[in-house]
């Protein structure tokens, strides 16, 4: 994580201090297990519990020498016991603390992205409740479609947020497992209740079966289920980004004081932070994808897994972090223009409003294909000559002998676009049913 693009919290649990004072605590809790067993002494286990420590700067120089993290490790923790420490490390193999301190490593992560995703689900409804009459146009294809409304827009976000919330929580009780399997998974030199009894210590679940690893489909999920997440956020930050084009200008970005947009041109007011979190997207997407090629390792294990989850485990994890960090921001600082919206919405001189005369004309007699073409030859025409639908339509005989000037009052009203948009706060929880 390059300091730019981390976060406090989320550096702090990649540090080798955490990382190593997790390997510590797995050490610490198969010793313990261990003693419960009646293998190892029980003051030689209440000693290594209270004594061992790790001294990372001299940890990082044994690796120099050694060029082994975990006989370095060991090393380090051998300098603060005595005697006892030959009970450290007994019968297991270097990735039964590794994976093992990896797991809750991931889990401490997750717990973090967690708490972030809330609070931008918490700004995005705030924004949605506050916008939820607020009435714009839809598009799509980049066209002008039928109105809705901003806040609509925003609630469909609030429930794609929550939806990536209950996959990460699925993804971090997958990843949270330990093994204690020895160096096959064959349990020959430690014993199926050592690593229950470990496991339990250290809050994880114990994976069922392993070989000298825990299987990496379970990283590959969590990796994938990030970068979904991340896909959301760039999805959210290119609809902030298109709303802020100079001929839309429906939505900015906020712009503080003394901020400047372009070192050239002094009138810039750029959507940088959404486009910093689209580009950021990409990135994760390629960890997922590592993430995958990881899974397929040779017989019970090799290592051409870990130099890549050196980097895309902490890289990703820290990534989303400071996507949602940003883009929370951007969110609660956002700038709304509803009369913007309004104007826009009326540009195209009432054609929003083509279905419904289509559907009125069908409900009052006519064919799908006849009501269709009439309406699309108007639409046509009042999109060339920039004049109204309905001014067309009063003009049409054979329009105005089946809608009369009340029928297109009644057409020709956006309130009933806004009809049912309570109901659909209500379905996810923005207003009480």
């Amino acid at each position: 994580m390059i300091p730019r693009y981390s976060r406090p919290e989320m550096t702090a649990i990649w540090s080798d201090e955490y990382k190593f004072q997790r390997w510590l605590e797995v050490e610490i809790a198969v010793v313990q297990a261990w003693g419960e067993e009646g293998m190892v002494p029980r003051a030689d286990a209440e000693r290594i519990a209270a004594h061992a420590r790790v001294n990372v700067p001299d940890l990082l120089r044994y690796i120099d020498e050694t060029h082994h993290d975990m006989t370095a490790f060991l090393r380090s923790v051998a300098d603060s016991l005595g005697p006892e420490s030959r009970w450290v490390h007994l019968g297991l193999t270097s990735s039964d603390v590794w994976d093992t301190a990896t797991s809750m490593q991931l889990a401490a992560a997750a717990g973090v992205l967690l708490g972030q995703l809330a609070r931008l689900r918490e700004v995005v409804s705030r924004r949605a409740l506050e916008h939820k009459d607020t009435i714009c146009v839809g598009r799509t294809h980049g066209v002008h479609a039928e109105p809705t409304t901003f806040g609509l827009k925003l609630a469909v976000w609030v429930d794609e947020i929550a939806r990536h919330e209950q996959r990460l929580r699925s993804a971090r009780e997958q990843i949270a497992v330990g093994q204690m399997s020895g160096p096959v998974g064959t349990h020959a030199t430690v014993p199926p209740s050592v690593e229950e009894h470990a496991c339990r210590r250290l809050g994880l679940a114990v994976a069922p079966v392993t070989t000298q690893i825990i299987q990496r489909d379970r990283h590959a999920h969590y990796l994938s289920v990030l970068a979904g997440a991340a896909a959301s956020l760039e999805k959210f930050a290119t609809e902030v980004r298109g709303l802020q084009r100079t001929e839309i200008l429906e939505a900015e970005e906020p712009f503080s004081e003394g901020q400047t947009g372009s070192s050239s041109m002094p009138h810039k007011r750029n959507p940088e932070l959404s486009e910093r979190v689209c580009g950021l997207a990409r990135t994760l997407r390629g960890y997922a994808i590592a993430g995958l090629e990881d899974v397929a390792l040779w017989h019970e294990r090799d290592i051409s897994h870990s130099g890549a989850e050196r980097i895309i485990l902490p890289d990703a994890t820290g990534l989303l972090a400071y996507m949602l960090h940003i883009f929370t921001g951007v969110i609660d600082g956002l700038v709304v223009y509803p009369q913007r919206m309004r104007r826009n919405l009326e540009r195209t001189q009432g054609l929003v409003f083509s279905q419904k005369v289509m559907l009125a004309l069908i409900e009052r007699g006519l064919s799908r294909e006849r009501a269709y073409a009439i309406v699309q030859r108007h639409s046509m025409a009042a999109w060339q000559q920039e004049t109204a639908l309905r001014g067309l339509l009063e003009g049409d005989p054979e329009a105005t002998k089946l809608l009369d000037r009340a029928a297109l009052d009644t057409i020709f009203d956006y309130a009933p676009y806004l009809a049912h948009v309570d109901e659909s706060f209500r379905r996810i929880g923005l207003l009480p049913r």
